[in-house]
């Protein structure tokens, strides 16, 4: 890798697990989008990196927000989670191999039309949604998990819809997030996907997941809720259309 693909590689850890801190979601969609774009570590490659580093970002982000997890909400996103994750790992692998433009396609609709989603601010519900529904949601959340280590756009917009207080949601999708990138490296490591490339990049990133971390949590950007969204979806947005675009050609 070239300095200069590394300096972005970098950057994109950095932005993201701040993100993740300050707002509860988005560093694996983040990493994914801007390398993605950048097009020098190939996908699943890419996608074990954004688990390893996510877990770590997670750790720093949940410390003393586990009191806040909705353990019932929680209990039912993961059930449809974890079964998910090793379809979209499986669906992933397999595009890999025999259909690399269409895994770039998919990768690049599911950054624009999740950045799109995110920018259109939930309509609180009056109840809150039934199991079922959280069951539904997290499958959902679980495949994009496996296939890219992003699952913000689905489990975010689902998440912010529920009548809970904002420490709860946040503390949840945090929760939701650490269980499923466990569970992906899990399904990694069974899979031998951790080569001595993906350890390097992790490795040398960590350091900037912790820094960007504590920042995130002692020093939040004076932006609105809002206002930051709409900033880190509308980059995002950018960068799917560059994908797709990119895997079109």
């Amino acid at each position: 890798m070239g300095i200069t693909a590394w300096i972005v590689f970098t950057g994109a850890v950095f932005l993201g697990s701040y993100v993740q801190s300050v707002a509860g979601f988005a560093m694996g969609m983040i990493v994914i989008a801007i390398c993605g774009a950048e097009g020098t570590i190939p996908l699943p490659e890419l996608a074990a990196i954004v688990s390893l580093l996510s877990f770590a970002n997670i750790v720093v982000a949940l410390k003393g927000r586990t009191r806040f997890v909705d353990r019932t909400f929680f209990r039912w996103l993961a059930v449809g989670q974890l079964p998910a994750i090793i379809l979209g790992f499986w669906a992933m692998t397999v595009l890999d191999r025999n259909a690399q433009w269409l895994l770039e396609l998919l990768l690049g609709v599911f950054i624009a039309c999740g950045s799109l989603s995110m920018m259109i601010r939930p309509q609180p519900l009056d109840v809150r949604s039934s199991h079922l529904a959280c069951l539904i949601a997290g499958t959902g959340g679980g495949i994009f998990s496996g296939m890219f280590a992003a699952s913000g756009p689905i489990i975010g917009w689902f998440a912010y819809r529920q009548p809970l207080d904002l420490p709860v949601i946040r503390a949840t999708i945090l929760a939701y997030f650490a269980l499923g990138t466990s569970a992906r490296t899990v399904v990694v490591g069974f899979d031998d996907g951790f080569t001595l490339h993906v350890l390097q990049l992790t490795i040398s990133a960590l350091p900037l997941v912790f820094l960007s971390s504590w920042l995130g949590r002692t020093r939040p950007p004076r932006l609105s809720d809002a206002t930051l969204k709409r900033m880190v979806f509308s980059l995002l947005l950018v960068m799917g259309t560059v994908i797709i675009l990119r895997s079109t050609n």
